[in-house]
């Protein structure tokens, strides 16, 4: 087994216990869960609209913001991510989160890099040569979508509804929720 599809196998697993260790060390305060708050809103915003432009297993994604960066949905997470570590107001617990994110979906990104190129070939190729990875900067040259049953690579509320990007605004409204009962626990118990 690669060491990439090990990090793979392993991402769900060791995000529980990331988790559980995220929320045993978090010591949020009713600014950190709003500032927190905002920042996760801006990533399910990028999640969001990525999903509407994303045909998972059938085309290449090159439109909307898969246009600045091959991988918006993990730059959403990215955010997500980011607005937590704001939430749980404390370093020890940022450190955890940000270690777990740039560990494991580094690898995913690079293996679902491999996974397009052997789909989709020299059209992810040329694709993957004029987009970057992760960090979004504006296209250079207009991508126009190739066979995208989008229409003309607009974005689709169907579609966003078919990747059932929902359930990341279900669990971020969860997670928050977990952080303020986390906040109630420490303020009634002083841990």
């Amino acid at each position: 087994m690669s060491q990439r599809k090990f990090w793979m196998r392993w991402r769900v697993r060791a995000g529980y216990l990331a988790g559980v260790l995220y929320w045993l060390l978090a010591r949020p305060t009713p600014h950190s869960i709003v500032y927190g708050a905002i920042l996760t809103a801006f990533g399910l915003l990028v999640r969001g609209i990525a999903s509407g432009h994303l045909r998972k297993d059938r085309e290449l994604a090159v439109t909307g913001p898969y246009a600045c960066t091959r991988n918006p949905l993990y730059l959403g997470s990215a955010l997500l991510a980011a607005g937590f570590i704001v939430a749980g107001h404390s370093w020890i617990a940022g450190l955890l989160v940000g270690a777990y994110f740039g560990v494991f979906y580094y690898a995913v990104m690079r293996n679902e890099e491999e996974d397009l190129l052997a789909r989709f070939g020299a059209a992810f190729a040329e694709y993957a040569a004029r987009v970057p990875l992760f960090f979004p900067r504006a296209p250079k040259v207009p991508v126009e979508p190739t066979g995208s049953a989008l229409e003309g690579g607009k974005f689709s509320s169907a579609q966003y509804m078919r990747n059932r990007e929902y359930k990341a605004l279900i669990g971020t409204a969860v997670g928050l929720g977990i952080m303020w009962l986390r906040m109630w626990l420490r303020a009634r118990t002083g841990y």
